[in-house]
């Protein structure tokens, strides 16, 4: 990776980690943070799963330590960035996949992980192993809902391609090969 790509990539990480920490108590629901979900996804297409997970190691990291959020910020958050970037990756582009990675990710496994982290660590000792699911699963089909949308637009005008080429992030090319 030459010292522009690199320089570029720190660069637009820190513009993600800012913007997800700033929009995260303007756009929240109690219990939900749709626009955690939206920011995971474009990052992870934009710039990969690596990049995705900390992303929202970050965003969790500084959400907990100035904004008072529990360890929901991430586990809440983790799984569904990193898998929206391997399930983008393993369908060569196919967007909905991106989606798909952070509802599965999000929804199901961190809102189970969820549940020994807040019963053990926090002492919510009143939960059940499925409480945070409803919440996690609503707020991933919102947030991911808006990031397609989003995502969708740049493809069609081409701008996302163009993205991803200057960040040097893998991409497609129009017979389906990747290139990086």
């Amino acid at each position: 990776m030459n010292t522009r790509s690199h320089t570029l990539k720190i660069v637009f990480l820190s513009m993600m980690v800012a913007t997800g920490v700033v929009i995260s108590p303007l756009l929240r629901i109690e219990g939900m943070c749709p626009t955690a979900h939206l920011i995971n996804i474009v990052c992870a297409v934009f710039m990969g799963p690596w990049y995705a997970l900390l992303n929202a190691t970050l965003i969790g990291i500084i959400r907990m330590l100035f904004m008072g959020i529990p360890p929901l910020a991430l586990t809440g958050a983790i799984f569904g960035a990193t898998l929206s970037g391997i399930l983008y990756r393993a369908s060569k582009g196919n967007l909905l996949f991106a989606v798909i990675g952070e509802i599965i990710g999000t929804g199901i496994i961190g809102s189970i992980v969820s549940y020994p982290v807040m019963k053990f660590l926090v002492g919510k000792g009143s939960l059940s192993l499925f409480f945070y699911t409803p919440m996690f699963l609503s707020a991933t089909i919102m947030g991911g809902t808006v990031a397609y949308l989003f995502l969708v637009v740049l493809k069609k005008n081409g701008m996302l391609l163009r993205i991803q080429q200057t960040l040097g992030t893998k991409t497609l090319d129009s017979k389906g090969s990747v290139s990086s």
